[in-house]
């Protein structure tokens, strides 16, 4: 009985994950979140996996509303794990696993392409929550001084700092609103 419970307990401490940092493990997609999140079948399990290095523009934020090139941002991401023949995540040695929202946080390979670094070249993403040197920053930096001198998507001299569709659509309902009431008393003086 012993010897079981030795055994068991060595293989425990030598094999306690199913992730190795540095390791691409293949993984299925499960849905689209946006785009620097998504949702793949890991280990049998749905996982939420968060993408290492990068922020994209908010679509859904509860007080931001939907931010310049979130939606494009969503849709790339979507559209490329979506069509993806294989998708495989890279853990980094010099990140948690896990961030405060219980998220995965890993490097995104699709078709052996990496996606922040796409995300980034497109001028959709930015270098962002760097706690430590990460495999890839170097090149994501790089890419992104390249999109901001080529001014490409959320780079582009397009002043877009009151964005919202959220303010967009409340402006296009008071103007609405102001012109019925205008045409409405105008109205009312013609027929008096």
């Amino acid at each position: 009985m012993k010897k079981g419970i030795l055994i068991i307990l060595i293989v425990i401490l030598l094999f306690p994950f199913n992730i190795y940092a540095n390791e691409k493990v293949e993984v299925k997609f499960s849905k689209c979140v946006d785009g620097d999140t998504a949702k793949f079948i890991l280990n049998g399990k749905e996982e939420t996996v968060r993408f290492l290095a990068i922020d994209t523009p908010e679509t859904k934020h509860p007080t931001k509303g939907e931010e310049p090139y979130g939606k494009e941002a969503s849709d790339y991401t979507c559209k490329k794990i979506t069509d993806a023949k294989k998708i495989e995540l890279e853990f980094d040695n010099n990140s948690d696993k896990k961030d405060k929202y219980d998220r995965y946080l890993a490097w995104v390979f699709v078709d052996d392409n990496l996606l922040q670094a796409n995300l980034i070249k497109n001028g959709l993403a930015e270098v962002a929550y760097l706690y430590d040197d990460y495999k890839y920053t170097d090149l994501l930096k790089e890419y992104e001084q390249t999109a901001k001198l080529s001014k490409i998507g959320m780079y582009s001299d397009i002043d877009t700092s009151s964005y919202s569709n959220k303010d967009n659509e409340k402006i296009k309902n008071k103007i609405i609103d102001y012109i019925y009431k205008f045409i409405e008393e105008i109205l009312d003086e013609i027929f008096k």
